[in-house]
């Protein structure tokens, strides 16, 4: 057995696989064994396992595939394999990742180790800000994780690490198969969206357009499958596009999506689920949540702080904290102080008009209100007002008593608050 596959199948490394596939948690596959069983199913099968891999007999099961609702109506595909699998896929990627890292782009940010999207983000606009800022190159891949060519794929595989054992198990991977609600259906192509192993093939993959980029000296960044390209003019954005389309086509092997690759003006561009604009008194471009992420954030809050939900005000606190940390995080290093001030005042109007509903009964409403500090003859006025949920809190007395400073108390993270702070140690 190569070194390498022994290296693989280390017990330090197998170990660490076995943390993270923990700490990530997720679906079972189609043995339905879930993490919390993995322990069990490891002492009791691995050394059978590992000599199955060691001798070329293992045989990875299918992955179940799941299906994810897009925005514009298509679903994403992705394939969950078996816990077993991911902690084995882990292991090859914990493996292979450095000895592929040295080769990899300095304009390639996704999936790899202390990159981020934001970094990403921050590159394309030291293009802008460099004076490339006329159009960009928008490159599209169609179904990327779908399409790959699992030849062309092992092809450069080989060409990093030269090991025919191990290389044996990253092909079985690709060819393992998929189960749909119909069936068992064949992988004949890409590398299932959803595994371990998955972002690392594609990194490799892709870092041949890495490379081809480069060599035209082109201003790019890449995430994924998500690339743009900054240029100076139209005439260079058009050459670009053709030229670049046809190489990933002809010498990748990839389809391009061709109605959703596009030649752009920055300010009209998504990237990452960004826009970009240029601030007209510091003269230089800067970013901020595109609109439609910020409609996805709204409509979020709104379905969380819907009054038919059963769930308890502080319970619905506890995830609209969850998902209000969640997207700032994402999107701190972006501009959105007035965006976070209008959602924060609509975020509590909604809360108070939740807490009003549920005092129900006027005696109770003028027993809530005075609690908060609401004179008795006050009180009593606001409580026999009916249930005109959104005039009451937002035309009486109820901001006051239900005021900003009574739902912190309760637990609730102002997204104006919080961007701010996230927001400046960005700038630092």
């Amino acid at each position: 057995m190569s070194k390498l596959l022994e290296e693989i199948l280390s017990n330090d490394n197998m170990n660490t696989a076995y943390k993270r596939v923990c700490a990530n948690k997720g679906a079972g596959g189609v043995d339905g064994v879930t993490v919390e069983e993995l322990f069990g199913y490891i002492k009791k099968n691995w050394d059978g396992i590992k000599e199955q891999i060691r001798h070329r007999q293992y045989k990875p099961q299918p992955v179940r595939r799941v299906e994810i609702p897009k925005p514009n109506g298509d679903k994403r595909k992705l394939g969950i394999p078996t816990v077993m699998d991911r902690v084995i896929q882990q292991g090859i990627v914990q493996v292979i990742s450095p000895m592929c890292e040295p080769l990899f782009s300095e304009w390639s940010y996704g999936f790899r180790p202390n990159r981020s999207c934001e970094m990403a983000i921050r590159q394309l606009l030291v293009y802008l800000n460099e004076g490339y800022d006329e159009w960009i190159v928008d490159i599209d891949l169609e179904k990327f994780f779908d399409n790959v060519p699992q030849d062309r794929l092992m092809s450069l595989v080989h060409n990093i690490i030269n090991d025919g054992d191990t290389e044996s198990l990253i092909r079985k991977y690709l060819k393992a198969g998929v189960m749909t609600p119909q069936g068992y259906e064949e992988t004949k192509l890409g590398t299932p969206q959803g595994g371990n192993l998955s972002p690392l093939l594609s990194n490799i993959m892709l870092n041949e357009l890495d490379k081809e980029l480069e060599a035209r000296g082109l201003r790019f960044t890449r995430y994924a499958d998500d690339c743009v390209i900054a240029v100076r003019s139209e005439a260079s954005a058009k050459r670009v596009m053709r030229t670049v389309t046809d190489w990933i086509q002809r010498k990748l092997g990839l389809r391009v999506n061709m109605t959703k690759t596009q030649i752009t003006r920055p300010m009209k561009l998504k990237y990452l689920g960004f826009g970009f604009y240029k601030d007209s008194k510091a003269k230089e471009w800067k970013c901020k949540p595109h609109q439609e992420s910020v409609k996805k954030f709204k409509d979020k809050l709104k379905e969380l702080t819907c009054r038919k939900m059963p769930r308890t005000v502080t319970g619905k606190i506890a995830k609209i904290n969850q998902v209000t940390r969640g997207w700032i995080n994402y999107y701190a290093l972006g501009s959105m102080k007035t965006a976070m001030a209008k959602i924060d005042t609509h975020l509590r109007t909604r809360l108070r008009v939740i807490i009003w509903k549920q005092w129900k009964v006027p005696s109770k409403r003028q027993w809530g209100l005075q609690k908060l500090g609401i004179g008795k003859d006050l009180a009593r006025v606001t409580a026999y007002c009916g249930d005109r949920y959104y005039w009451v809190t937002t035309k009486t007395c109820v901001v006051r008593a239900i005021s900003k400073e009574v739902l912190a108390k309760a637990g609730l993270v102002s997204c104006f608050d919080y961007y701010n702070e996230r927001h400046a140690l960005k700038l630092c």
